[in-house]
């Protein structure tokens, strides 16, 4: 073989260069159809991931909610029991008062208030009168008395004369004005002792005398045993009587009262179990309805509507040890129950959807929703009573989205 040449034959790199050509040509195409079928596939519809629920035959108990707080069942207004002035009530809320010992305050009696010029020299006036008052009756006294021993004289002339000297007529006449001018003198005595009281009185009103606090000032004690709920008045004050000072109450007798919806409330009847929850502790308490009060009132809501509502008053029964730190209007959540079965068949809320004025539902099956028109019953807001349109083991959709529609394809999410 001689130097510079190659041993590969002509036709052998003609082959070699088209090969390499043609590879270069369907690189391109198989880039592009590999695009087309990512692209295809991914315009293929897919399932949409659903979370599911089962129909099932399961006790269900419809229950009324509402917002609820605590009270006291028997309060205890004490209020003042004269006029006069209270001295400071040492207590505080909370503290524990016994009934008949414990003291709250006590009322003093207050000063003569002070006159201004005008009604001064109007009671210097009334004190005037009422002196020239008691001279005249004086003066009058006086008068009576001199008329009596005038009388005295001559009744004493008249018995000492005898025979026929004088009828019995002018004795008669002689002795009855003797009576007469002694009851004159009587009743000039008493006219007297008044316009003497009425001088005192009228003076009286002139005069600041000092306050004297023994034996004067009134002490106001507990009527019942318990604990302070509210000081209306705590510091020292001139009071009237009937003026509330302090309230009293068991804070270990509590009630629950809830502002019921009149349209919830006939549903409801005493005896009915109650569940009250939100109260601060871990576990829900045991309660019954008690009373529902029969007048409705208007409560205007937070959206601004006018609602009819009623007092539904509740006892806790066989409260736990932690319960007993309720106090007084504390806030909880009623939930009283006003229908109950041991076996219905139910549905999960939360695939129910109104169309129109049906209810629906979608079903899984065979990997595919099904629409599903059903009638429901009472729910507790959590389940639904099914009267018609499932059965006990369908799975329905829980809370399916907007694009699922009757036949799309869903799948369970894991």
């Amino acid at each position: 073989m001689s130097e510079g040449k190659s041993d590969t034959p002509p036709w052998e790199g003609k082959r070699s260069k088209s090969a390499k050509g043609l590879l270069r040509r369907l690189i391109p195409w198989a880039i592009g159809g590999a695009l087309i079928a990512l692209v295809a596939m991914g315009l293929k519809p897919q399932p949409t991931e659903v979370e599911t629920g089962v129909v099932a035959r399961a006790p269900l108990t419809v229950r009324v909610s509402e917002e609820g707080k605590t009270r006291i069942r028997n309060r205890y207004v004490v209020a003042a029991p004269l006029s006069g002035r209270m001295r400071r009530v040492p207590l505080k809320p909370g503290d524990e008062v016994k009934a008949g010992e414990t003291i709250l305050t006590a009322i003093e009696p207050v000063a003569a208030p002070l006159l201004d010029p005008r009604a001064k020299s109007l009671a210097e006036a009334v004190v005037a009168t009422r002196e020239a008052a008691r001279s005249r009756a004086s003066e009058t006294l006086k008068a009576a008395e001199s008329a009596k021993e005038l009388a005295d004289i001559n009744l004493k002339r008249i018995q000492s004369l005898t025979g026929g000297a004088i009828s019995q007529a002018d004795r008669d006449r002689v002795e009855m004005e003797g009576s007469m001018r002694a009851a004159d003198v009587r009743a000039a005595e008493f006219a007297l002792k008044a316009a003497e009281h009425e001088v005192e009185q009228a003076r009286a009103s002139l005069e600041r005398p000092a306050i004297t606090l023994e034996g004067n000032a009134l002490e106001v004690k507990s009527p019942v045993s318990g604990r302070l709920l509210n000081v209306m008045q705590e510091s020292e004050t001139v009071v009237t009587a009937g003026m509330a000072i302090a309230e009293i109450g068991d804070p270990v007798d509590i009630e629950i009262e809830a502002e019921i919806l009149s349209r919830d409330a006939v549903t409801m009847k005493p005896g009915d179990s109650v569940s009250v929850e939100q109260w601060g502790g871990t576990e829900a308490l045991e309660a019954r309805v008690r009373r529902i009060e029969p007048a409705a009132f208007t409560k205007i809501s937070a959206l601004g509507v006018e609602e009819q509502r009623v007092y539904v008053l509740c006892d806790l029964v066989n409260p736990p040890e932690q319960a007993k730190s309720l106090g007084d209007r504390y806030r909880v959540e009623v939930r009283v129950a006003v229908w109950h079965s041991d076996d219905v068949l139910v549905v999960p809320a939360g695939a129910l959807f109104r169309e129109g004025n049906a209810w629906k539902t979608f079903v899984f099956r065979d990997g595919k929703a099904q629409a599903v028109t059903l009638e429901a019953g009472r729910t507790d807001g959590h389940f639904t009573e099914v009267i018609s349109g499932l059965a006990a083991g369908d799975e329905v959709l829980l809370h399916p989205p907007d694009t699922v529609k009757d036949g799309t394809p869903v799948k369970k999410r894991e």
